[in-house]
């Protein structure tokens, strides 16, 4: 379940967002909540459309059913909109690890630069600067 302040953030992220896919008159088949379970795990965070006019269920309905297979919280029903939110740990794991690397070049980057000031010093008199001639 998502705090309010939760859902404000996601509602934020997700005005950007296009749908990924449209329910219509055939309503909820196997194939749209396949396609849901992968986006989901793909992205976390979806925005869905319902064909209000040949939907023979209410967008609220369609959300509810959808948020009911596939685990996901509803963060928003507006109109044919739905935006649903489930957290992937593929997702988080693969966001850690990338973090980390970056982590990991920085702490380098941060070594070679304290090598090249530690060289630096050995020679006090010497600089690129002082030591061209104009």
């Amino acid at each position: 379940m998502l705090t309010s302040k939760q859902r404000a953030a996601l509602r934020a992220q997700a005005n950007s967002l296009e749908p990924l896919f449209q329910v219509g008159k055939g309503g909820i088949s196997d194939a749209l909540i396949a396609q849901t379970e992968d986006a989901l795990n793909a992205r976390e965070l979806i925005k869905l459309k319902v064909l209000v006019e040949s939907c023979p269920e209410t967008p609220r309905q369609v959300a509810d059913k959808i948020s009911e297979i596939t685990g996901a919280d509803v963060v928003q029903v507006i109109g044919g909109c739905m935006i649903f939110y489930r957290e992937s740990p593929e997702l988080r794991k693969k966001l850690k690890e990338k973090e980390d690397r970056k982590k990991e070049l920085i702490k380098k980057a941060k070594q070679k630069a304290a090598e090249e000031r530690k060289k630096n010093r050995k020679y006090p008199g010497f600089s690129a600067a002082k030591g061209s001639k104009r």
